[in-house]
């Protein structure tokens, strides 16, 4: 267990939040990591520990209660076009077609393009997540794992410097997340997309993320770890649990879930814990025994 380097600036820093409403106790506090640029970031932590609110105030929706988030090295100010968000609700226009869901945000981000320009990028985002046969159909024509594959492209259509996730595949059945998360792993893959996502489902989070963010349970929830995934960078859904390193990896983080998400004031005896420098653990597996 260790803290590391990275080789790149931060994208992304979160220095210090909390947050807490109406003066009762904190949901969270004195939270620090950081998102560098090209990362895929999961955050997992039980129901209560504020992970949605976190997100939102990733996205400006929110204010923080203390702290600073920084962007680039500049304080985020509200929303802005450098952050776009998929929520677990697809939240497209539903008097549009798909097409123009995506290209009422292309030109609201470039708004001196000619249509034809916006048009031809709002295609091609459509083709990333192979949609571009559906462009002429509404909303409510679509299943809800192609909602939100359209919601997945038009945030990816403002080419944002992080794409923000809340849960998006949570509400869909298992084969068609499964299907998802393939599309999300090669899009991100492709475009070197900085990535923050909220999540429940370990083996979701070991198959998109480059690293995994512990949360304990609130009130008053800390980042507990920071987890490297020590999977192949190249694992896919149908290989990745092969991998020697897939079961120690899901062991810690259903170890952690179970046993050792309580508040951290739990762990008092903890006396060398440094909230501001969260522990990054590498879970291995275990070396063979010599002659076995």
């Amino acid at each position: 267990m260790t803290n590391t380097t990275h080789p790149a600036a931060p994208l992304l820093r979160i220095e210090g939040i909390a947050k807490s409403y109406d003066g009762s106790v904190r949901v969270f506090d004195d939270l620090w990591f950081d998102v560098f640029p090209g990362e895929f970031i999961c955050l997992i932590g039980h129901s209560g520990c504020g992970k949605t609110t976190i997100l939102n105030i990733l996205a400006g929706l929110e204010d923080t209660s203390a702290g600073h988030v920084l962007l680039d090295g500049h304080q985020l100010q509200g929303p802005h076009l450098d952050r776009a968000v998929v929520f677990q609700s697809h939240a497209l226009l539903p008097w549009k077609s798909v097409l123009d869901n995506i290209l009422f945000a292309v030109q609201g981000r470039w708004p001196a393009w000619p249509r034809e320009k916006a048009v031809a990028h709002a295609r091609h985002y459509l083709a990333l997540v192979h949609l571009g046969h559906a462009e002429d159909k509404r909303p409510a024509e679509l299943s809800g794992g192609m909602r939100q594959r359209v919601g997945i492209a038009r945030a990816l259509a403002i080419e944002p410097k992080i794409l923000l996730l809340d849960e998006p595949f949570s509400a869909l059945d298992a084969l068609t997340r499964g299907r998802l998360q393939d599309e999300l792993v090669s899009v991100c893959r492709q475009r070197r997309q900085t990535t923050f996502m909220i999540t429940h489902d370990i083996d979701e989070a070991l198959l998109l993320a480059d690293r995994i963010v512990l949360m304990t349970s609130g009130p008053e929830a800390r980042v507990c770890e920071i987890v490297e995934n020590t999977l192949p960078a190249s694992r896919t859904r149908s290989d990745v649990h092969r991998h020697p390193h897939y079961t120690p990896m899901r062991n810690h983080l259903l170890e952690f879930l179970v046993n050792r998400s309580a508040p951290l004031e739990a762990h008092a005896g903890d006396a060398a814990r440094d909230h501001r420098r969260p522990p990054i653990v590498r879970p291995l597996p275990a070396p063979a025994l010599q002659g076995a």
